[in-house]
């Protein structure tokens, strides 16, 4: 495009005493604009930040893959034997044992329901991605004879026990001893030897780690497993490690991956993403019909102009091409003042944690958000488009002026 037509667009745009109602249209429409880029920004940076945070804090709780009985019965048998094929496979990062049960703690003033796992600690042992960085206390009792009695309790179960810690807690198994009168639940005393805070309240209020020894002794187990957790160097070959590992467990196991366990949640989020798009993108539909006004009313009021440069040798392909500038010129100046206030509106909402969650609906205790350069591109891509569209009927019709008949009474 030339000098020329550029010159005549921006000229056109700028205010007259006799087209103020056309400027207020053009700020409105530029604000339109502004205002879907900016929606749609936020409520991808929110969708985003959601499924990085869910995602990065489960994936800490749960394995990339999971070796399972595939009809649970009294646990995985000699473990030890597939740890080592397990770990050659491709992708395979580490291969560890895990024991999961359902007991009651009960601390000094309250008791509370808790997810029991025995998994590897101390002596060497790669350590949880959940109890790298603990609230309070360490993983050195492991190390030692102490670790058999030792328990890392999550930060809101330890709030609901009333324990701190190196406070001693009582562990009710519900694999009881059968009695005369029945069977009654086994006591287990444990000392607090760490709290861990992994930010979900769900894991943070159920969750406590003990070695797979003092697990099997509080579930009333023989030198079994339930489970065997596969973490990867890529979280997306799970599906190709899973069937990998089937042919090495055999027909009693089964693995899942964490795409299998979160496959709810990963849809949810799916939809929740595709929902936003198609409800904030209809802003961007009012921003062009006012676009499409402004644009109009410009050709109204300035065929005789047009008329005027088509009779000094203006091809009606230039006419066209300067009402499309400033069709694009309104989304463009859109487009910078959106993305300006979006990003500036993410920063800053998740820096300082303006919106606040309930922790036990939403299980986090913000809203995070996540912006990603690439969606600059397509959202902008998107506010231009719905712009350049909205030029095309009247930079027809500006295109089309007669000037004979535009002049005929000047």
């Amino acid at each position: 495009m030339s000098r020329f037509e550029w010159m005549v667009a921006v000229r056109y745009l700028r205010a007259h005493r006799q087209e103020k109602v056309i400027s207020v249209i053009t700020i409105i429409s530029i604000l339109g604009v502004a205002a879907g880029v900016a929606a749609l920004i936020i409520a991808l940076a929110i969708n985003n930040g959601f499924q990085s945070t869910l995602q990065s804090t489960l994936l800490k709780a749960t394995a990339h893959v999971n070796i399972l009985e595939r009809n649970p019965s009294f646990g995985i048998e000699n473990w030890e034997a597939l740890i080592p094929k397990l770990q050659r496979i491709a992708h395979v990062v580490s291969a560890t044992p895990g024991l999961y049960g359902q007991v009651a703690i009960k601390g000094p003033i309250v008791g509370a329901g808790a997810v029991l796992k025995g998994t590897p600690l101390g002596n060497g042992a790669p350590v949880p991605d959940l109890l790298r960085r603990l609230k309070a206390g360490s993983l050195a009792p492991f190390d030692s004879k102490e670790g058999l009695s030792s328990i890392v309790l999550g930060s809101r179960l330890a709030e609901q026990s009333g324990v701190v810690l190196n406070s001693p807690v009582t562990l009710i198994s519900f694999q009881g001893q059968l009695t005369p009168i029945g069977i009654v639940p086994s006591l287990f005393h444990f000392r607090v030897a760490g709290i861990f805070e992994s930010g979900l309240y769900d894991i943070d209020s159920n969750w406590a780690f003990t070695s797979v020894r003092g697990a099997q002794r509080v579930l009333d187990l023989n030198d079994v497993v339930n489970t065997i957790e596969l973490r990867l160097d890529d979280i997306f070959q799970a599906p190709e490690v899973a069937r990998a590992a089937e042919k090495v467990t055999g027909p009693k196991l089964i693995a899942t991956t964490w795409m299998d366990q979160n496959r709810s949640l990963l849809n949810a989020l799916r939809l929740e993403k595709m929902v936003s798009v198609i409800t904030v993108s209809l802003i961007e539909l009012v921003a062009a019909l006012n676009i499409l006004v402004v644009l109009v009313m410009l050709v109204m009021e300035k065929h005789r102009n047009v008329a005027v440069l088509m009779a000094m040798g203006a091809r009606r392909l230039q006419i066209q091409r300067i009402f499309v500038l400033q069709g694009l010129m309104i989304g463009g100046l859109g487009c910078v003042l959106g993305l300006l206030t979006g990003y500036t509106a993410t920063s800053l909402c998740n820096r300082y944690h303006w919106l606040r969650l309930d922790e036990q609906v939403y299980a986090l205790s913000y809203v995070p958000f996540q912006s990603h350069w690439t969606d600059a591109l397509w959202v902008s891509g998107l506010a231009l488009l719905t712009s350049l569209v909205a030029t095309l009927h009247p930079s027809r019709t500006a295109s089309r002026i007669a000037p004979a008949e535009a002049l005929r009474y000047e």
